[in-house]
């Protein structure tokens, strides 16, 4: 979900072609809905905050920049609301499994021979 006065930086993933066209966000389907769906109010009910969650996440199903909202949100990162899909504990474990995998795979580095 993109806040009006908040540009996103562009995710360098999905190549120029999207680039050329405008930015991702200009084709972002919550454009057209109310950030009220996304973001959530002050002291909401639990019940009501995963019934919004899940709307938010219907609408973003439908998205064709779903993508790069996602990385987006990811790369910022995102603290609040519901953006590429993902809810900001959603996006935390995403985080969470992205660098517990890159340390793994720089701690399985072979190292370099001396010689």
């Amino acid at each position: 979900m993109l806040l009006p006065h908040q540009p996103p930086v562009v995710p360098s993933q999905r190549g120029q072609a999207r680039e050329e066209a405008g930015p991702w966000h200009a084709e972002a389907v919550c454009r057209r809905d109310e950030a009220g769906l996304f973001f959530a109010p002050s002291k909401e009910p639990t019940a009501a905050r995963l019934a919004r969650e899940e709307a938010a996440k219907r609408v973003c199903a439908r998205c064709p920049v779903m993508v790069e909202c996602r990385e987006h949100a990811l790369l910022q990162p995102e603290p609040y609301g519901v953006w590429g899909g993902l809810t900001a504990a959603e996006r935390r474990v995403v985080l969470t499994r992205r660098r517990r995998r890159e340390s793994e795979l720089r701690a399985a580095a072979p190292v370099p021979a001396a010689g």
